[in-house]
C-alpha cells in the first residue's frame, strides 16, 4: 500500500512561545511525522467579540466557562511567526502547511507557499472559504467531523466546481477529547468506497487519547492521519489533555508503519518455502510388493514431500507394485492411473 501521510498538529501547544513551537516541529520531524500544521486565524476572524448566552461555552467541553473569543484569543498562533516556523520546519526536513479560517488568511499562507490546505470540521460548511481556498489550486483537505453526508458532497462539489479534484475528507469525530465508542471508524471504510470513485482520498483526523483509531483508519483505507503533539502535558494549554507527548507520537508512527507493511498487497501467492511442511502422502509403514495399500500403511501428513492429498482416495485399495519403506514420500502417481 502506499504510504500513509502522517500530520502532527501544533494547533495551541506552543502556549504562546515561538521557542515551544520550534521545539515541537523538531519532535514532530525527530517522531516521524511526514508533517507538522497549524492553524491560521486571530480570534477576530474566527468569531466576534461577544459574552451573550449563544458566544459563551458550556457544552461539556475541557473549556466551557469561557467565551469562543477569549479560547482563540489565548490559543492562536501569531501570525508574525508563521514565516520563521515555515523556514525551521523546511530547514530540517518537515512538510509544514497550516489551516486557513477566512479569506485573508488564505491570501497570508499563500505568500509563504504552502503545499496544501486544510479546512477544519466547524468550517466545512463555510462553501465560500472552501472555493476561495480551492482556487490555489494546492491540494484540499476538509474534515469532516460535524458534516451531514449531503454536505460533504456539497463540500467536494464546491472544490470541482473551481477545477481543484485533490481533494481528502478526513473522518473525524468533534469532541475533545473524543470518546472511544463515538469515533466510528467503521465510516473510513465506507467513506473509501463511497467517495473514491470520485477520486476523492479519505483520512482520519484523530482526537482520541489512544492508537487503535489511527492503525484501525489505516487498515481500512486512510492516507493520511492527523493527532496533536505537544512536548508535555504538563506545560496545559487549550488541547493539552488529548494531545500526545513525542514518545507516543513515536510509537503512533511506528504503529502504522507496521499496519503497513501488515497490510501488504491484495495477493494469493504462495511460498513455497513454507508449504514444505503442508501434507501431502506418505508411506506410514512397511509395505511388500503385492501389498493392498491401506490407510494403516499409507497416509496424509506432514511435510510435504510426498504427492498432493487429493490422490490418496486413488490410491487406496490399488495394489504396490514395488516395495515401501515406512517414511518415505509416495510419489508414484502412476499407480493412480493404473
Amino acid at each position: 500500500m502506499d504510504r500513509t501521510f502522517i500530520i502532527a498538529e501544533l494547533s495551541a501547544n506552543h502556549n504562546g512561545d515561538i521557542g515551544i513551537a520550534r521545539k515541537t516541529i523538531s519532535a514532530a520531524k525527530a517522531a516521524g511525522a511526514d508533517a507538522v500544521k497549524l492553524q491560521t486565524y486571530t480570534a477576530d476572524t474566527m468569531t466576534i467579540d461577544c459574552d451573550n448566552e449563544y458566544f459563551r461555552i458550556n457544552h461539556g467541553t475541557l473549556w466551557d466557562g469561557t467565551t469562543l473569543y477569549k479560547l482563540y484569543e489565548r490559543a492562536y498562533t501569531p501570525w508574525e511567526w508563521h514565516k520563521e516556523l515555515f523556514d525551521y520546519a523546511r530547514s530540517i526536513g518537515i512538510e509544514i502547511f497550516s489551516a486557513p479560517f477566512d479569506k485573508t488568511a488564505v491570501d497570508f499562507l499563500d505568500g509563504l507557499d504552502v503545499p496544501k490546505y486544510k479546512i477544519a470540521s466547524f468550517e466545512a460548511m463555510d462553501y465560500n472559504l472552501i472555493t476561495y481556498t480551492a482556487r490555489k489550486r494546492k491540494p484540499m483537505i476538509i474534515s469532516v467531523g460535524v458534516s451531514h453526508l449531503s454536505e460533504i458532497q456539497e463540500a467536494i462539489d464546491t472544490c470541482k466546481s473551481v477545477g481543484n479534484n485533490d481533494i481528502t475528507l478526513m473522518k473525524c469525530t468533534s469532541a475533545y477529547p473524543a470518546k472511544h465508542e463515538d469515533m466510528n471508524i467503521l465510516t473510513v471504510g465506507d467513506m473509501v468506497r463511497r467517495f473514491g470513485p470520485q477520486g476523492i482520498k479519505v483520512g482520519l483526523s484523530d482526537h482520541s487519547t489512544i492508537n487503535e483509531p489511527a492503525v484501525a483508519a489505516v487498515a481500512l483505507g486512510a492516507t493520511i492521519v492527523e493527532k496533536h503533539l505537544i512536548l508535555d502535558r504538563e506545560l496545559g494549554g487549550p488541547d493539552a489533555e488529548f494531545s500526545l507527548n513525542p514518545n507516543e507520537f513515536e510509537v503512533l508512527v511506528r504503529a502504522i508503519r507496521n499496519t503497513e507493511k501488515i497490510l501488504g498487497l491484495v495477493s494469493y501467492d504462495v511460498n513455497e518455502r513454507n508449504r514444505k511442511f503442508a501434507r501431502s502422502i506418505f508411506v506410514a509403514a512397511d509395505i511388500k510388493k503385492g501389498e493392498t495399500f491401506t490407510e494403516e500403511n499409507i497416509r496424509s501428513v506432514r511435510p510435504g514431500d510426498g504427492m498432493h492429498p487429493r490422490y490418496l482416495q486413488d490410491i487406496l485399495g490399488k495394489q504396490a507394485n514395488r516395495d515401501y519403506r515406512a517414511g518415505e514420500p509416495f510419489l508414484d502417481k502412476f499407480i493412480i492411473e493404473r
